[in-house]
């Protein structure tokens, strides 16, 4: 049984605007109305060539989400919605308290600038900025109490 003509040049134009993961691509040609037998063998198929593949999709996700000052619990959260494997998830996200101290830092510094907050309901408004962008409330609170030399 051969594929519907369009189904690829669909696929292949939603791989080129960004990487997906094989679910969301098989979700999204789903959603377009594609019998799934039909999308499956058409996923297969683009995964064999390495057109589609999840972990490049991880490997660019993360490094883009990262340099976006976006911390690992979002992150982590957000590549499970896409159906990626825990494994995978955790492999790109293992980074030194160090890295993210500083994709912290950068967040922090790009919405409230340099300094620390002069009292407690801008510290608490800092922290909640912080944890809304994923990063660990452990880490936040370290970073805003001045502990942040790891």
């Amino acid at each position: 049984m051969t594929l519907e003509p369009d189904i690829e040049r669909v696929a292949l134009k939603l791989l080129a605007s960004r990487e997906h993961s094989r679910r969301e691509l098989e979700r999204k040609l789903g959603a377009c109305g594609y019998a799934a037998a039909e999308v499956e063998r058409l996923v297969e198929d683009l995964a064999e060539r390495d057109l589609v593949s999840d972990r490049r999709m991880v490997e660019t996700y993360v490094a883009e989400r990262v340099r976006k000052g976006l911390g690992p619990v979002r992150i982590r959260q957000e590549l499970r919605h896409r159906g990626l494997p825990n494994e995978l998830i955790e492999s790109y996200l293992e980074r030194s308290p160090r890295e993210w101290v500083a994709a912290l830092s950068q967040a922090h510094d790009k919405r409230f600038g340099p300094g620390r907050a002069c009292d407690d309901k801008a510290r608490a408004q800092r922290a909640r900025f912080l944890e809304y962008r994923g990063f660990p409330a452990e880490l936040i609170a370290d970073f805003l109490d001045g502990r942040d030399e790891f």
